[in-house]
């Protein structure tokens, strides 16, 4: 939700600033703290066009955080609009009493914005790989993800809890090939704990997202017809 001082047609004009500076590389200078204060001072009088100076001038600082988060494989325009909205509500809520520059508060709406982002992605992406086809059982029923992995996919040893032991479920992994068995273990974190994403793996591998996804859809599909041997 945005704050009072930015309506839809700010919100939009604030994005395409965004856009335009991204593409140039050239982000407006940051303010000085006189600068800064002077606009935070119009702000608490109700002043919105300092509201939107103060989110312009911070706009490098949004680029410069969301740049941390390379490594997630996200495009960088959209984290750096997410970055924009938590850079939005830092001004909306922050306090000059505290004795904190706005830069510092902001930073840490920005990051935290990201993050939930972030979150919700993953979130999201998980729900819908779970719940996609990737074959039939004997019996011609539609298997999906979430039949192989049970509902909670951080835990991969629910899906035989009650059937299959650990130990039992690795000696049915060894009807996999080296690198299908090497696929589900990165990606489901079977030998560190730690998940990591298909675009992750094909980093580590050396091969396309979607190639890691064939092998992946085929490595599922074959424990699970093992499993329901």
């Amino acid at each position: 939700m945005l704050p009072v001082w930015l309506d839809l047609a700010g919100w939009r004009e604030l994005l395409a600033l965004v856009a335009f500076v991204s593409g140039q590389g050239a982000f407006p200078a940051p303010l000085k703290p006189e600068e800064e204060a002077e606009l935070l001072a119009r702000w608490r009088q109700g002043d919105r066009q300092a509201a939107h100076t103060l989110a312009e001038r911070n706009l490098r600082l949004v680029a410069h955080i969301a740049r941390k988060f390379e490594s997630t494989g996200e495009d960088q325009d959209d984290l750096i609009s997410i970055g924009t909205l938590g850079l939005v509500k830092a001004i909306d809520t922050f306090d000059p009493e505290h004795n904190t520059r706005l830069a510092t508060y902001a930073a840490r709406c920005i990051e935290n914005e990201i993050l939930m982002y972030l979150r919700s992605r993953r979130n999201s992406r998980q729900e819908v790989v779970l719940s996609e086809p990737i074959g039939a059982d004997r019996e011609g029923n539609e298997v999906t993800l979430m039949d192989v992995l049970g509902t909670d996919g951080t835990e991969v040893y629910d899906q035989v809890e009650g059937r299959v032991e650990r130990e039992q479920l690795r000696e049915k992994l060894g009807s996999l090939t080296r690198r299908e068995r090497l696929v589900l273990e990165l990606r489901y974190g079977l030998g560190d704990g730690v998940e990591r994403t298909q675009r992750e793996i094909a980093r580590l591998l050396g091969v396309s997202r979607s190639y890691v996804s064939r092998i992946e859809k085929r490595a599922l599909l074959k424990l699970a017809q093992v499993l329901g041997a």
